[in-house]
């Protein structure tokens, strides 16, 4: 296993960065290159299932996901369902003032491909956290005028 821990300071309230982060069908507009669709259930409760599809001109794979614990507006996790992408994501609001609000993204993943997987990961390591802070950004000023 092995973790994935990031944030960025969103200028909104918590509440509202909660919307925008769980808005599951808008999630392509501040994640790069990643299309979300709720599969089954309401994307609002335990049970839920989504699927994410990564990739570019139809080239990538889908990470299928289902929520295991559901606490609006400060939590949501899921458990990645798939042959490649494998353990729990980590989705959390953190209250920064009426204005402000940090929001936290975690993944602690089983790494796909056995030993290659492992000693892959070293190198590839930087450029997923790269393209997450790049999301994170993005994702910060998706929030910012989220209606």
């Amino acid at each position: 296993m092995t973790d994935v821990i990031l944030s960025v300071e969103v200028a909104a309230p918590a509440g509202t960065t909660w919307l925008a982060l769980t808005d599951w069908a808008r999630q392509g507009e501040w994640m790069l290159g990643t299309r979300v669709e709720v599969v089954e259930g309401n994307g609002r409760s335990v049970g839920s299932k989504l699927a994410a599809f990564t990739g570019v001109a139809g080239i990538g794979f889908t990470d299928t996901m289902e929520i295991t614990t559901w606490e609006p507006p400060l939590r949501c996790v899921v458990r990645h369902l798939g042959k490649f992408v494998q353990g729990t994501g980590v989705f959390q609001v953190i209250e920064q003032g009426a204005d402000r609000s940090t929001f936290v993204w975690a993944e602690h993943l089983k790494l796909p491909f056995g030993v290659f997987g492992r000693l892959g990961w070293p190198v590839a390591r930087p450029f997923f956290s790269a393209g997450v802070r790049q999301s994170l950004k993005r994702f910060a000023r998706y929030a910012e005028a989220y209606s």
